[in-house]
């Protein structure tokens, strides 16, 4: 298995725009990572991640200023987080599958990154507990923490992402955030046919197709479901359709 394309594309994005950066964090990272990558555009992926990078960004940095000293990366790909924000007693934990991780290592290893306070975790979002994963590399679950699923549940099915989501909620003590995108579509349209349709407009639709596009309440269900209670949601694109920024929180009445 190759390292994903999409994760390329969008950290080859990610290194042209102007972000902030902690004091001790290294604001040219993403440049660094991106090294040798096939150079790509980005077409129309651009618009939205600007919006999704800045979104995600000012949440880690929130974290840390309330020192939440844990954040998951799920779907890391080259996220360049752990590096450009580093921060006194602030651990990061990333999750994705084992040929990215493999190949972001040797990356990091190239650019002799300070590694101290990050963690890579190679997992299968198909078959992996995430809270058997995270324990075994050393995550504190009587801890707050920041989770993290930035353009990932789109690429799962749906029993993978209540596997996923049930299993952060595992392990998120109280005051800890859960925050994502999402995909969605208006209400009353078929959730199959959309995402069919998504995935033959797409250039990557069939190497990493998509597998999970709902309307609001159909991801506030599976919300719900998981132990996860929506506590601010913002649309890129309108309501009717496009990418959701939500945050959760633990669903304590569970």
């Amino acid at each position: 298995m190759q390292p994903s394309r999409t994760s390329q594309i969008v950290a080859l994005i990610r290194s042209q725009l102007d972000r902030p950066s902690t004091p001790i964090g290294d604001a040219d990272a993403q440049r660094k990572l991106c090294k040798g990558m096939r150079p790509s555009s980005g077409g129309s992926l651009r618009t939205s991640l600007v919006a999704r990078t800045r979104f995600f960004d000012q949440l880690v940095l929130k974290a840390i200023s309330e020192r939440i000293g844990q954040v998951v990366i799920c779907g890391a790909g080259y996220d360049d987080r752990a590096l450009r924000f580093r921060a006194p007693a602030v651990t990061y934990f990333e999750l994705d599958l084992p040929a990215t991780q493999t190949d972001k290592a040797a990356r990091l290893r190239e650019m002799e990154a300070d590694m101290r306070g990050l963690t890579l975790i190679p997992v299968d979002f198909r078959r992996d507990d995430p809270s058997i994963l995270l324990r075994d590399a050393g995550f504190q679950a009587g801890r707050p923490a920041l989770f993290l699923c930035e353009g990932l549940l789109v690429y799962l099915d749906r029993e993978e992402v209540l596997r996923l989501l049930k299993g952060l909620r595992l392990v998120a003590f109280r005051g800890s955030k859960l925050a994502s995108s999402l995909a969605t579509h208006p209400e009353g349209h078929d959730s199959a046919r959309v995402v069919a349709t998504l995935n033959k407009r797409r250039r990557t639709g069939t190497a990493e197709p998509w597998l999970t596009v709902l309307s609001i309440d159909g991801w506030s269900s599976l919300f719900s479901h998981s132990g996860w209670r929506p506590d601010d949601i913002s649309a890129v694109g309108g309501r009717t359709g496009g990418m959701l920024l939500v945050t959760c929180e633990p669903d304590t009445d569970l």
